[in-house]
C-alpha cells in the first residue's frame, strides 16, 4: 500500500475517530449508564488509527518532515505537539475503556471509576479534537 493512501486512511480514520470518541465522553456523565460497546469500539477506532499513524511515521519522518519544517517552521511544530496530543488521547481513551469495564457494581468505588471513566474520555475527546484540528492545519499547508 502506497504511503500517501496509507496517510489518507490515517486521516480519515482519525476524524472518525475523533468523532467516536464524544459519544462515551456525553453517555457516561451519569455514572450509573453502562455504554461497554460504545467506550469499546471508540477506543479501538482511536488505536487503529494511532497505529496507522505510526505506520506512516517513518515515511513522514523521510519524506515530509524536512519539507514541512523548511516551509513553515511554525507548523512543523505543530505537527510535532500533535503526536504527542494524540497519544495522550490513546491513553486517556485506554484509562478511560478499563475505568468503564472496571466501574459494574452499586458500590462507592465503581462510582468513582466511573466518573473517572467519563473524565478520560472527555479529555482523550477534547485532545482528539484538537489534533484533528492541527491535523487538518498541516495537511493543508503541507498540500499548497
Amino acid at each position: 500500500m502506497s504511503p500517501r493512501l496509507l496517510e489518507h486512511l490515517h486521516g480519515h480514520l482519525a476524524v472518525l475517530a475523533t468523532a467516536a470518541l464524544v459519544h462515551p465522553a456525553l453517555s457516561l456523565r451519569n455514572p450509573r449508564r453502562r455504554a461497554v460497546l460504545s467506550c469499546s469500539l471508540a477506543t479501538l477506532l482511536a488505536w487503529i488509527a494511532g497505529v496507522l499513524g505510526a505506520v506512516v511515521y517513518p515515511d513522514y519522518r523521510r519524506l515530509l518532515k524536512r519539507a514541512i519544517y523548511v516551509g513553515d517552521f511554525r507548523t512543523g511544530q505543530l505537527f510535532e505537539r500533535k503526536e504527542h496530543l494524540a497519544f495522550a488521547a490513546l491513553g486517556l481513551s485506554l484509562a478511560g475503556l478499563v475505568l468503564h469495564l472496571s466501574a459494574g457494581g452499586a458500590d462507592e468505588a465503581s462510582r468513582s471509576r466511573a466518573r473517572a471513566a467519563h473524565w478520560a474520555y472527555v479529555a482523550a475527546a477534547a485532545l482528539a479534537i484538537a489534533v484533528a484540528v492541527m491535523g487538518v492545519r498541516v495537511a493543508i499547508v503541507k498540500t499548497f
